[in-house]
């Protein structure tokens, strides 16, 4: 750690205005504050932190910085640093060289399609660049620091890395016997486990009623996938489902085509994903349908299904 010591030891006429009570005087700063740190060397960021309130000498800083550049402390960085209250020239000096850079983050929810990922990405001023809308499902969902100054494209890419490492790793480990032939189509139902539930606990059990209704054959009947269709890949409408927009002839929509989708409608978590390559066991139902309360009853036949179908509408709890 520096002393005032090495500033009086070594910096000649330098040591002599900064004197070590100057050096360990507390500053200026009334509260703890982030600063932008430019590039430029010692002229440059004292003027940036005298401005910002951190210092109130940029000849003592300057002096200062020159006294105890040869200790070993390491050089004067640029780049957004976090200065404590009151903080002295030893503190700043310290922070400047060895001190991390503020961190930021940005949390990309479950769910989003790639347009909104990409609204949310613009709309994190730390960040710079412009970055394309992600391919569906190409991001996995997440929180990433980074520092400010970091593009989008850089986000984007190391949300695409962790994407394919979980897909990997979850492919890798999946059940046995799934109807399912490559990690892309277990992305694809996983878009549409996350869309159907916000329960992480109902995600095994809906992805197992999609995945027996692929082993028969029969239609997921997804209305998330309708959503996608008719909104044009934006993800979300401001009205419910018409009886025409499930009508719709679209490859997106399940009422009327059989099997996946040719792509995911969203990005899912690695909840999801781990639900569809580890769906709940020994389970057979087929249906499943909202209970009024944010979760789902399941149903092994359509009898059953039109039943807790009926309750719901009526405002009756479904039967199990």
């Amino acid at each position: 750690m520096l002393v005032a010591g090495t500033l009086l030891a070594g910096a000649g006429a330098g040591a002599g205005y900064v004197a070590r009570a100057r050096y360990e005087a507390p500053g200026p700063l009334t509260e703890r504050r982030a600063v932008l740190v430019p590039h430029g060397g010692a002229v440059a960021i004292a003027e940036a932190l005298n401005h910002a309130g951190v210092i109130d000498s940029p000849l003592a800083f300057r002096l200062a910085a020159m006294a105890t550049r040869g200790t070993g402390a390491g050089t004067l960085r640029a780049g957004e640093f976090a200065f404590p209250e009151r903080a002295s020239l030893r503190e700043v000096l310290l922070v400047l060289r060895a001190g991390r850079p503020v961190q930021h983050a940005i949390t990309i929810p479950e769910g989003l399609t790639g347009r909104q990922i990409a609204a949310l990405l613009d709309h994190a001023d730390a960040l710079t660049g412009d970055a394309p809308p992600p391919a569906e499902g190409a991001v996995l969902p997440q929180t990433y620091a980074y520092e400010r100054g970091t593009t989008r494209i850089a986000i984007l890419e190391r949300a695409h890395t962790a994407m394919d490492r979980a897909l990997t790793e979850a492919w890798q480990a999946r059940a046995d016997n799934l109807p399912l032939t490559s990690p892309t189509e277990a992305l694809i139902l996983a878009s549409i486990v996350e869309r159907e539930t916000a329960r992480p606990e109902e995600r095994p059990h809906i992805a197992a009623v999609f995945l027996n209704r692929l082993r028969i054959g029969m239609k997921l009947q997804s209305d998330p996938t309708v959503v996608f269709a008719v909104s044009g890949g934006a993800g979300s409408l401001d009205r419910k489902l018409s009886r025409s927009d499930l009508d719709t002839d679209n490859p997106y929509n399940t009422y009327r085509h059989a099997g996946l989708p040719p792509g995911p409608i969203a990005a899912p978590g690695l909840a999801s994903i781990n639900a569809v390559t580890q769906p709940l066991p020994e389970i057979d139902d087929l249906y499943f349908v909202a209970d009024g309360s944010g979760g789902h009853t399941f149903a092994r036949t359509l009898e059953a299904h039109h039943q807790n179908v009926a309750r719901s509408r009526d405002g009756r709890s479904p039967q199990p």
